[in-house]
């Protein structure tokens, strides 16, 4: 099974013909390793190696012919193995699958699908980051309020915002690259991982050809808890774009409304209102991460597995690794397009900032009071009496209600300012003075630039 949503080269790395072609590999690689060793001879080896070969010209037709011995055999290897014992016809056949177990072969190739797999996701976060950083640097001193708990605290700007979002993404492409080199990891130990029957030198011969590491012990399978790292990893940076889903989601609503996802020409945005532009794409995401979230926790289930195997993980691997890369790939895309097109509406910004009427210059002021001599406590109440006067006037309707001027008309504040100074505490610069050094810190500009 593979998502809907799935692109062509992440499909064609779960497809049952690419699998079928690692497990073909897998063989190849293994036989040619006891070749090396001198268990199979080397005249019978050449005959095994060119059947194998034929087999891979046509995969297609060794998976039709594989299914069809399986609705017989109920066992998927025994079925691959049988058609290309079929395909080589030959009594070098014998030395085909020799001393392996069903798992060195579908663990190995499965390693490989999931490196693949990596690989791709790697190039898509490395392709959304210079989106993000771009649109960063556009914003970079476009002012907006910051909000806790939804509600106003103090100035930003959005491209801080979109800062924070880029340096979020620069740690999900620090633990895909970290899963990658976790999940690179093979076996051909055999069918309780003690080597009985083929050495670790084999092990290590097809491993390394395949860009694969030799698990350092296994029992008949790699242990699952390192397929559910690989997953929570998935479901972590599936998360992160949940978590920007939602932020842009708030900031298109109406009475926000300071960015938008893209409305393209001819598109409608609801059967019924004809007005409607939602936020549909970024709701999309978001839904999407909860599936990469269960398919996390259902990988965690398959860790603790009955002694040295049993095969209830397989079933749900088949479809959740499939579906999660799948998915996060589609998204990691969607992500992309997105924020390049994303609409920005700095005047709304400067409007939704106003909205507070300078409350968020009560820190600068409690912090200047105390730097005048009061303690915490005394300035914090001189400055939250003004606050909430200021509040009251704003629901009264009252044109003067403005936190700078409630201050300045206080006699516990304005005998320590003379009014130049009050102007110059409440303004919008002191908040900035640090943002090309946040920059800096996440790598989005170097030398100011």
């Amino acid at each position: 099974m593979i998502s809907r949503y799935s692109r062509p080269e992440m499909r064609e790395i779960w497809s049952e013909e690419n699998k079928l072609r690692l497990w073909l590999k897998v063989e190849l690689l293994t036989a040619e390793a006891l070749a090396k060793e001198k268990v199979i001879p080397a005249q019978e080896f050449k005959i095994l190696k060119a059947g194998i070969e034929e087999c891979m010209k046509d995969v297609p037709k060794l998976l039709e012919r594989a299914r069809e011995l399986e609705k017989t055999l109920n066992h998927d290897v025994v079925a691959f193995t049988t058609a290309v014992a079929e395909k080589i016809n030959n009594r070098a056949s014998r030395w085909l699958h020799y001393g392996l177990t069903s798992s060195d072969v579908i663990d190995t190739a499965f390693a490989v699908q999931t490196t693949q797999s990596a690989d791709l996701l790697i190039k898509d976060v490395k392709q959304l980051l210079p989106v993000i950083a771009r649109r960063a640097k556009q914003y970079k001193n476009t002012p907006c309020i910051g909000r806790t708990h939804g509600i106003h605290a103090e100035p930003i700007t959005f491209g801080f915002k979109l800062a924070v979002m880029y340096d979020e993404f620069g740690r999900g492409l620090a633990r895909l690259q970290r899963a990658r080199e976790i999940a690179a990891v093979g076996k051909i130990s055999g069918a309780v991982g003690t080597n009985a029957h083929l050495s670790p030198k084999i092990e290590t011969y097809v491993c390394k050809k395949l860009g694969l590491r030799p698990a350092s012990i296994s029992t008949q399978i790699v242990p699952r808890d390192i397929h559910a790292e690989f997953q929570t990893t998935l479901a972590l940076i599936g998360t992160s774009i949940e978590r920007w889903a939602i932020e842009f989601r708030h900031l298109q609503r109406t009475e926000v409304l300071e960015t938008e996802e893209p409305f393209t020409k001819g598109q409608k945005g609801s059967s019924a209102m004809p007005h409607k532009r939602n936020p549909i794409t970024w709701e999309r995401l978001s839904g999407l991460a909860r599936v990469l979230r269960g398919n996390a926790w259902a990988a965690l289930e398959n860790v603790a597995l009955w002694h040295e195997r049993d095969i209830s993980h397989s079933s749900v691997e088949r479809i959740i690794f499939p579906d999660s890369c799948a998915l996060l790939d589609y998204m990691l895309h969607l992500l992309i397009q997105l924020m390049d097109g994303l609409n920005v509406y700095p005047d709304n910004m400067a409007k939704n900032l106003n909205e507070s009427l300078g409350l968020w210059h009560s820190q600068t002021i409690m912090l200047a009071l105390i730097r005048k001599g009061l303690t915490r406590e005394q300035a914090y109440e001189i400055v939250q009496r003004n606050a909430m006067k200021t509040w009251a006037a704003k629901h009264a309707g009252r044109d003067d209600a403005h936190f700078l001027q409630t201050i300045k008309a206080d006699p516990d504040i304005s005998a320590f300012f003379a009014p130049s100074e009050l102007e110059t505490l409440c303004s919008l610069e002191s908040h900035f003075k640090y943002i090309n050094y946040r920059f800096k810190t996440v790598g989005i500009i170097k030398d100011g630039k």
